[in-house]
């Protein structure tokens, strides 16, 4: 654990889009934790990633924002993101099928959750590039709070070979 962590907790959440104006749906889920009270400190770049598990989609924009105190709950700070979500179309008509917005609790400071409504850290953080690649570039050293590795080890050992890759927007 960084002297950070431990002194400043911090939710890293996952944000993926594959319909429409992907980089735009992106700055509306940054604007939408913005006015839903979070406080988004920083942003990884946009990676361009094949999806997984329903492939017969779109390709992806993937990024992920760190959200710093003051931190609501973990509950809450789920239901704020999906209230952005469904604000910016999201509707879950196919499971892990094509969306406008998908917001992703990855990490909340240290902690180590499972119920009904949510798991913490996400259980397949460690097994998804997509969401690793961005959460590495943020905060390499931190450390998955179930596993105990860096992100940064957990990507070097991640066993999914989907592509991954920086975006560059069109010009």
């Amino acid at each position: 654990m960084s002297e950070r962590e431990a002194t400043e907790p911090r939710a890293y959440v996952g944000m993926g889009s594959n319909v429409g104006d992907r980089a735009g749906h992106l700055l509306l889920g940054v604007r939408g934790m913005l006015d839903a009270g979070l406080a988004v400190a920083r942003l990884s770049s946009v990676y361009e990633t094949e999806p997984v598990d329903f492939t017969d989609q779109p390709a992806f924009l993937n990024a992920v924002a760190e959200i710093v105190a003051p931190l609501p709950p973990p509950e809450q700070l789920l239901a704020r993101l999906l209230r952005v979500e469904y604000a910016l179309g999201r509707r879950r008509a196919t499971r892990r099928g094509p969306r406008t917005l998908d917001l992703d609790l990855l990490v909340y400071g240290l902690q180590t959750r499972a119920t009904a409504l949510l798991t913490l850290p996400h259980p397949r953080l460690h097994l998804r590039r997509f969401a690793l690649a961005p959460l590495a570039e943020l905060a390499p050293d931190a450390v998955h709070p179930a596993l105990g590795a860096t992100f940064a080890a957990l990507l070097r050992a991640c066993a999914d070979r989907s592509r991954v890759a920086r975006w560059k927007p069109p010009r």
